[in-house]
């Protein structure tokens, strides 16, 4: 069954479920082809998205590579959906929103990512993270959960398999208080010196009006697809890139951002301020 325009993005991501549910069961193309009676090439296309797998053929795939429970639930759902994009209702704690988010985090060969106001999750210390959420209305035990999720996403961009990704961050979050000057503090160090295989580039807010400003995202770019997450409070949508739209706002804020050099010089700047600002006389 070849794909249709309507349901082009939704067998992307199904795609990205399956592959990488094949890949965490350590099954090759080949292997897991022959144990569901299928051609490796045509396997392959079903993850790539290039072709449609019947409900069926899913569920014989989720019961070769012995995934059960809500996992397997979550994959035949992704099946049965269609539409341009996916929106899931709830934080990261709801597993389908969560599950879909890693999917792409694990397959991603780069990841670009842009918020103007805050500093982007992927490169939040937990300290500021569960700043963040107490501002946002969450109980402390929700947040404490949350950035311990937030903080496994971001192990993605650590140690010597780490995915390359580029943090474009307005100027505004370098200076917008979150939390206390200590937790800026520590915030702003980590991003002097980031993880290896980490870029990041300030874009300044005196700049032309420029698409960015629209709001944040992130691109995760996949063999199958590059897909565009945006976060709300409550929920998460994913879009594909097929017409290269969040492509091109990526494309002009690499214009108008610093370089990394003078991004780190700005950062550390801004740092030092709430160093003094935590020691200075009168502060609680």
């Amino acid at each position: 069954m070849k794909t249709n325009d309507r349901g082009v993005f939704r067998n992307r991501l199904l795609g990205i479920a399956l592959r990488t549910a094949r890949k965490d069961a350590h099954f090759g193309v080949r292997e897991l082809a022959r144990r569901v009676g299928v051609n490796p090439a045509l396997l392959s296309n079903w993850e790539l998205g290039e072709r449609t797998p019947k409900r069926e053929d899913v569920a014989g795939i989720l019961g070769a590579l012995g995934v059960v429970g809500t996992e397997k639930q979550r994959i035949l759902h992704l099946a049965r959906l269609t539409g341009p994009g996916l929106i899931l209702p709830g934080n990261l704690s709801n597993r389908d929103h969560l599950a879909a988010l890693r999917d792409c985090e694990t397959l991603s060969t780069t990841i670009r990512t842009w918020h103007p106001l805050r500093i982007p999750d992927l490169l939040q210390i937990p300290d500021y993270t569960m700043a963040v959420l107490a501002a946002q209305g969450f109980s402390p035990a929700d947040s404490q959960e949350l950035a311990a999720l937030r903080t496994e996403s971001g192990n993605i961009i650590h140690g010597p398999h780490s995915t390359p990704i580029t943090a474009y961050i307005g100027a505004s979050a370098l200076t917008n208080l979150v939390g206390s000057p200590a937790i800026m503090c520590r915030q702003l160090d980590m991003l002097v010196v980031p993880s290896t295989g980490t870029t990041v580039r300030v874009v300044p807010d005196d700049t032309d009006e420029h698409p960015g400003r629209s709001g944040p995202f992130t691109l995760y770019d996949t063999r199958a697809a590059t897909v565009a997450y945006i976060a709300h409070h409550n929920g998460g949508t994913f879009l594909p890139d097929d017409r290269h739209e969040f492509h091109a706002v990526i494309n002009r804020l690499d214009k108008i951002a610093k370089t990394p050099i003078e991004s780190a010089m700005i950062i550390g700047g801004i740092a030092a301020k709430y160093t003094r600002s935590e020691h200075s006389p009168g502060d609680g």
